[in-house]
């Protein structure tokens, strides 16, 4: 049996992987409103920036899942949301990190991020959330190189995903449509596929992977058709 820590496991991906996770498995979860699974975990309510961790002993994974997507043209984003993208998607994945690490190690254990197939493409109207991504990837390279042997670090980087945090991106059937002909695969993700690849990196049957930013964008970051 393993201890999981999700950050963000109330809605979207992070709700997926609460519910994919081996069900022996103990989950803690971190977030402002608590999961509503059929599932029994462990729920802290709180801000990762702002408020004081828990105490919690033996974990042996991290799963951080809080994002953004706040996509504007330059001259429509002020600095304060560059620092905003920043300070959700590098700096509380930072403070949950320093506080559980040791933890980690003791354990062999995992950590598991999320990116953007915009770190890898240039796109649009995505420079504060692609930067503040691409954070995530240069953070997770590091660790995963300063914590070796004995912490696993990677990064899962999807396309559109089918979740409440895209729903302005998916909102009426011609959105939809027009997001799935940019692919080519023609589809979106769901969050089920995401959950999938995180609970993967977290299991025994990753225990070779570490560094790795993985791409999950049906097509687009890599194909042209």
């Amino acid at each position: 049996m393993k201890k999981h820590l999700v950050v963000g496991g109330s809605g979207g991906i992070g709700k997926a992987i609460i519910k994919q996770l081996p069900n022996e498995d103990e989950i803690i979860n971190i977030s402002r409103r608590e999961p509503e699974i059929d599932r029994k975990i462990t729920h802290y309510g709180m801000d990762v920036l702002n408020d004081d961790l828990p105490e919690i002993e033996g974990i042996n994974s991290i799963i951080y899942c809080p994002g953004s997507i706040n996509l504007k043209p330059i001259n429509s984003l002020k600095l304060e949301d560059f620092q905003n993208d920043f300070n959700i998607n590098v700096l509380g994945a930072v403070r949950v990190i320093k506080a559980y690490h040791r933890d980690l190690k003791r354990n062999d254990g995992s950590i598991v991020m999320f990116s953007t197939v915009a770190s890898k493409m240039g796109m649009s109207f995505h420079s504060s959330v692609a930067a503040a991504k691409s954070g995530v990837e240069g953070l997770a390279k590091s660790l995963a190189a300063e914590l070796a042997p004995k912490v696993r670090v990677n990064v899962v980087a999807p396309t559109v995903t089918d979740t409440p945090l895209a729903e302005h991106l998916l909102r009426n059937e011609k959105s939809q449509e027009s997001t799935k002909d940019r692919h080519p695969l023609k589809r979106y993700l769901q969050p089920n596929e995401i959950a999938s690849m995180a609970t993967y990196l977290v299991s025994d049957q990753a225990k070779g992977m570490t560094g790795q930013i993985i791409g999950i964008d049906a097509g687009i970051g890599s194909v042209r058709s």
